[in-house]
């Protein structure tokens, strides 16, 4: 489904794009309007995992039934992330990229590793 041959973000944010334009939705997908999606797709993930234990949530995809509709909620999440990211400009690879290094920086491995605690100063 996506133009051009780009299987990534970049070939999924133009087929998004396309997807939108083509029906005339460009409309809707304000800001606010994608993030408010995001946010109720993600939530619709969270409630597949929510009485989960965690070694059932560490096995939620070998039921298919469970895994079906857990793919799909991803699928929701990555598709509201992608669109409002190229709506804004924002190269989501870019960004993660950028995260992680920040986190590495406040998060040496040599002081973090096997601590959940968060680093009380920048």
């Amino acid at each position: 489904m996506t133009s051009g041959g780009d299987t990534g973000l970049a070939g999924l944010a133009e087929t998004l794009r396309h997807f939108a334009e083509e029906r005339d939705w460009q409309q809707f997908h304000t800001p606010k309007n994608l993030a408010m999606a995001l946010a109720g797709e993600v939530g619709e993930l969270l409630a597949e995992f929510q009485w989960l234990t965690p070694d059932e949530s560490a096995r939620v995809m070998t039921d298919p039934e469970h895994g079906a509709r857990v793919r799909a909620e991803l699928g929701d999440v990555v598709i509201y992330l992608t669109r409002l990211a190229d709506l804004l400009g924002v190269d989501l690879v870019e960004a993660a990229t950028d995260k992680l290094a920040e986190a590495a920086r406040r998060y040496p491995a040599e002081t973090a590793r096997g601590t959940a605690t968060r680093a009380r100063h920048a």
